[in-house]
């Protein structure tokens, strides 16, 4: 038996009518452009997270590029990042002419390290972006405490984290503005490219709203130099169904990587570590293995099919030649990017799967 990474497939079939039955509603609707569809997928979606606004966008590196020009962040200023994070994170940052100053991740959770932010930030850093990685909170207190304390904007990346929760609270209800990716693969995911950006301001939300659609929020008349950067209402019509069985998949996920962490005993294989007040959407369940390719190659061979998020860092990748940061510079997400290994999970993973995958690592 194959196990696969993720089954999008099983997990379509799982709710086929519904969504079949929306996107034949949208598409007879004469509406392919913004309209009610959108609208209510945006209210719902912010119900979900506990913020009072939502934005929908293109994708999830539009969300955090739109959210970086509604705080009029460009050339010259300079954006924390993590160095361990998927390139969006960064591209963003470049999109609007700044700088992005890499912070390392804490050792165990992977996550920008709140404890190494504090010596970046200079005269001119003009954001903090802190990325909720594998569907793992990073620790936001203590971030949120120095971005205050040096009076400069949140903007939480939580492309990976739709569900995940923070201190009794859903991701999304904490920082200045967060931004999201609807990618198929994601927890809640589009049958396409999607995207959004929710706040508590109403004053980041309605900058967006125009940024989106051409800088105009009146027909030809246009207020800023915008982007066409929308939602599709077929798009959210399928999301808005997936919505409605996003808690109960992310149980599924969440009932997995408690099998993995309590039944994967091999001493050479790291699992995940979830800090103290948090709630993993378990988007990924990331270990680590100081022969990771190896490790690889053997689970393939016992059928179990992984990926690896993510084999360069942003720092080494010929993108960012220009900026010359060397091999060495950030050690730890190197370390990260050349053993961690994403195992199968998903809503869709069978029990006798779970259980191929647990007796591939024992026999490792």
């Amino acid at each position: 038996m194959t196990v696969p990474f993720l089954d999008l497939q099983a997990s379509y079939f799982e709710i086929q009518d519904e969504i079949e039955s929306a996107v034949l509603s949208s598409l007879r609707s004469g509406r392919y452009i913004g309209g009610p569809e959108v609208e209510m997928f945006e209210q719902e979606f912010a119900s979900f997270v506990e913020a009072d606004h939502c934005v929908s966008v293109a994708n999830g590196l539009a969300a955090i590029h739109l959210a970086l020009k509604a705080l009029d962040i460009g050339p010259g200023d300079e954006v924390i990042v993590p160095s361990n994070t998927f390139i969006a994170t960064w591209l963003a940052v470049s999109e609007v002419g700044a700088v992005p100053v890499p912070v390392e991740p804490n050792v165990d959770s992977c996550n920008i390290d709140p404890d190494r932010i504090d010596a970046a930030i200079t005269s001119r850093t003009k954001a903090i972006i802190p990325v909720h990685l594998y569907g793992q909170p990073a620790d936001l207190a203590p971030i949120l405490a120095v971005a205050r304390r040096h009076g400069v904007p949140v903007i939480e990346d939580a492309a990976q984290a739709q569900g995940a929760r923070y201190h009794g609270q859903p991701v999304g209800a904490h920082g200045d503005i967060v931004a999201w990716s609807f990618y198929p693969g994601k927890n809640l995911g589009a049958a396409g490219d999607a995207g959004a950006v929710t706040t508590n301001r109403a004053d980041l939300a309605d900058r967006i709203a125009v940024l989106r659609n051409y800088g105009s929020r009146e027909r030809y008349v246009n207020e800023v130099q915008g982007y066409n950067s929308r939602l599709d209402p077929v798009q959210a019509s399928i999301l808005r169904v997936k919505l409605r069985h996003l808690r109960k998949w992310n149980e599924r996920r969440a009932r997995i990587a408690g099998r993995y962490s309590a039944e994967i005993t091999n001493a050479t294989i790291t699992l995940p570590h979830i800090i103290t007040g948090a709630e993993s959407a378990w988007h990924l369940y990331c270990i680590r293995h100081p022969r990771r390719d190896e490790l690889r190659r053997r689970l393939a061979e016992n059928g179990v099919e992984t990926l690896v998020h993510y084999p360069i860092p942003p720092h080494l990748q010929n993108a960012y030649a220009g900026m010359r940061h060397a091999r060495g510079t950030f050690p730890i997400a190197e370390a990260m990017a050349d053993t961690l290994l994403s195992l199968p999970i998903g809503p869709a993973m069978r029990d006798d799967q779970v259980d191929q995958v647990i007796a591939a690592l024992a026999a490792e």
